[in-house]
């Protein structure tokens, strides 16, 4: 089973937890991407995401199969939140179920590793002195005040 989503709203935790238990699983893992108040030796006030949905979704949904079928995951789900995120906020949170801990941690880190590497989702951090676009972590182009 996948829960495969981009949204504009806050992520509900809870909700996405409940789509991936069942009475197989012995192990429920997350992992909550969340907006920092720092990069780079900055003070950041604010991310904006934006996709390209339909890749994106599509992307995304390649990943999780593919996490589905190379283990012995029971079912995931991943969800991107994409527009304004203000610090604290959550910007991806991916569950996973499997009958073990170990598998369900590594279907974490591999989604995420690979929704980095894979997915067209384009961050862009706000400083107190101006404005980034980052692309997986690497500093695509500079706009400030």
């Amino acid at each position: 089973m996948l829960l495969i989503s981009l949204t504009t709203e806050p992520i509900n935790h809870e909700q996405i937890v409940a789509s991936v238990e069942c009475p197989e699983a012995g192990a429920v893992a997350t992992f909550d991407g969340v907006v920092r108040n720092n990069a780079r030796g900055k003070m950041v006030t604010h991310l904006f995401y934006e996709a390209y949905d339909g890749m994106a979704l599509k992307e995304m949904e390649s990943i999780a199969e593919s996490i589905l079928q190379g283990q012995s995951i029971l079912r995931l789900a991943l969800v991107h939140r994409i527009g304004k995120l203000e610090i604290g906020e959550s910007s991806i949170f991916i569950a996973v179920s499997s009958g073990h801990r170990a598998e369900a941690f590594q279907a974490c880190r591999t989604a995420i590793d690979q929704v980095k590497a894979r997915v067209p989702i384009w961050k862009k951090e706000y400083y107190v002195d101006g404005e980034i676009w980052v692309d997986n972590y690497h500093q695509c182009s500079v706009e400030s005040d």
